[in-house]
């Protein structure tokens, strides 16, 4: 195998990510996904979302939505940015 032929590093965030046993998975998949696996990728977060508001009630239904509130400022951001 030549130097040409050996695959890239993936950068110190992506190693730290994708060694998270549950979600570092998924994020491995949805990274390296078709088509067809980003479905499953998101029917699982929403599945999990659900289950923690079964598990938690109410708390488990606000608290995963005010933790993506930076999430959105970003998109924001980078759409009024153009």
């Amino acid at each position: 195998m030549t130097a040409l032929e050996m695959p890239q590093r993936l950068p110190l965030w992506q190693r730290f990510l994708f060694a998270i046993p549950v979600f570092g998975w998924m994020a491995r998949d949805a990274a390296n996904a078709e088509a067809e696996d980003l479905y499953y990728t998101a029917a699982a977060l929403v599945s999990m979302w659900g289950c923690s508001i079964l598990l938690f009630g109410l708390p488990g239904l606000y608290i995963p939505a005010l933790m993506l509130v930076p999430t959105m400022f970003l998109v924001l951001i980078l759409i009024s940015r153009g």
